[in-house]
């Protein structure tokens, strides 16, 4: 991302530093993580510290300082996904992109997550992706539905 474009978002929030949280939201948004380049301009634009960016950035995790995959894998591990086997479907995810939650594979198609719950128990386990939600998953199921991700 180039200092013209971050200079364009923080110009639609008037760039006042009280809006520093939605500029990094917006920055994510088009990147899909968050460039140090892009941290340093809006540390200069805002007048803001690039230590407290920092901080912000590592405390919330909607932020990235990494790459992040063209799709967003959240594999839910709460109890009742849990008992129906969502650690085989990790299991096989992470034979499958290479991956551990957590990380990026190195083609970018894909990042990996845990989450606690996803909020539909009675479709356990289930896996979203890019906000879609993938229920009664087995490990079985899983090759297909990651080829259906391009």
């Amino acid at each position: 991302m180039d200092n013209d474009r971050v200079d364009q978002i923080i110009d639609t929030h008037n760039g006042e530093a009280s809006a520093l949280i939605q500029v990094l939201l917006a920055i994510q948004a088009e990147n899909s993580w968050l460039p140090n380049q892009a941290l340093e301009r809006v540390s200069q634009r805002l007048q803001v510290p690039l230590s407290q960016i920092q901080h912000i950035a590592t405390f919330y995790k909607a932020f990235s300082l990494v790459p992040k995959g063209r799709h967003q894998v959240h594999i839910c591990m709460g109890t009742a996904c849990h008992v129906r086997g969502a650690g085989r479907v990790l299991d096989k995810v992470e034979e499958l992109t290479g991956i551990k939650p957590g990380e990026t594979d190195v083609a970018l198609k894909f990042s990996l997550e845990t989450v606690n719950c996803l909020g539909c128990c009675a479709l356990g386990p289930v896996v979203e992706i890019d906000g879609k939600t993938h229920g009664k998953i087995s490990p079985a199921k899983t090759s297909d539905m990651l080829k259906s991700y391009d």
